[in-house]
C-alpha cells in the first residue's frame, strides 16, 4: 500500500471514531426522553462548572419533556411518566458521546411547548388552581429527594397549603364523592398544565396569582 493510499485511510479511520450522529426516535417515550438528556446536555454546557447541580429553570425544562409524553389525550400518565424518566438515565452517557447539538432542532420542532418562553394559565380561576395544585405536587415529588432545590420546593409546598381550603370542596363540587372520578379530575389538569409552558415558568404565574 502506497503513502497516496495509507494517509486517507487513516483519516478515514479517525473520523469514524468521532462522535455518532444520533437521530430522534419515533417511539413516544424514546423521544421525550432523548429530548430531555439534551437539553439537559444543552444547559450543562452552559455552566462555569459542568458538575453542578443544574439550575432550577433547567432541570424544570428536562422534565417538561417527562410531562408532556405522559400527557396524551386527557389525562395524565403516572407509568408513562416513569418509562420516560427510566430512559433519560439509560440514554445520558450514550447521548453525550454522540452529535447531540444537532437533535436540537429536531427537539424544538416535536416539542415547541418546551421552548416557548410565555406561558398562559387556564382561564377559569378553578382549572388554574388545581392545575397550580397539582403540577406543584408533582415537582415537589420529583425533586425533593435530591436535596438541591430546597428552597423551590419549600416555596411549591406553602403554596399548595394555600390552595388545601379551595381544593377538596371545588373537588367535590366539580368530580363528586368517587375518588376515581377525583383522581381522574386532577390528571386531567396535571396535563393541561404541562401544555401551558416550561413548569418552572408556569409555577412563577401560580405564585404571583395565587400564592
Amino acid at each position: 500500500m502506497t503513502r497516496s493510499t495509507v494517509l486517507p485511510a487513516v483519516a478515514l479511520l479517525l473520523s469514524s471514531c468521532g462522535p455518532k450522529t444520533l437521530t430522534l426516535p419515533d417511539d413516544p417515550v424514546e423521544r421525550a426522553a432523548t429530548c430531555g438528556v439534551v437539553a439537559a446536555n444543552s444547559a450543562r454546557g452552559a455552566t462555569a462548572d459542568i458538575k453542578a447541580p443544574l439550575p432550577f429553570e433547567e432541570i424544570g425544562r428536562v422534565m417538561h419533556f417527562l410531562l408532556l409524553a405522559s400527557s396524551t389525550g386527557k389525562g395524565f400518565s403516572s407509568e408513562t411518566a416513569k418509562q420516560v424518566q427510566t430512559r433519560m438515565t439509560a440514554l445520558q452517557d450514550e447521548i453525550a458521546e454522540g452529535k447531540w447539538r444537532d437533535l436540537i432542532p429536531a427537539c424544538r420542532a416535536a416539542y415547541p411547548e418546551a421552548y416557548a418562553t410565555k406561558v398562559k394559565l387556564p382561564a377559569d380561576r378553578f382549572d388554574a388552581q388545581l392545575g397550580c395544585y397539582e403540577l406543584a405536587d408533582f415537582l415537589r415529588s420529583a425533586l425533593q429527594d435530591q436535596g438541591k432545590y430546597d428552597n423551590e420546593i419549600a416555596e411549591y409546598g406553602a403554596l399548595k397549603l394555600k390552595l388545601d381550603p379551595v381544593i377538596g370542596p371545588g373537588m367535590r363540587a366539580r368530580a363528586g364523592a368517587e375518588l376515581a372520578d377525583q383522581q381522574q379530575e386532577r390528571q386531567e389538569a396535571l396535563a393541561a398544565m404541562a401544555k401551558a409552558g416550561s413548569p418552572v415558568l408556569v409555577m412563577r404565574q401560580c405564585n404571583a396569582r395565587f400564592g
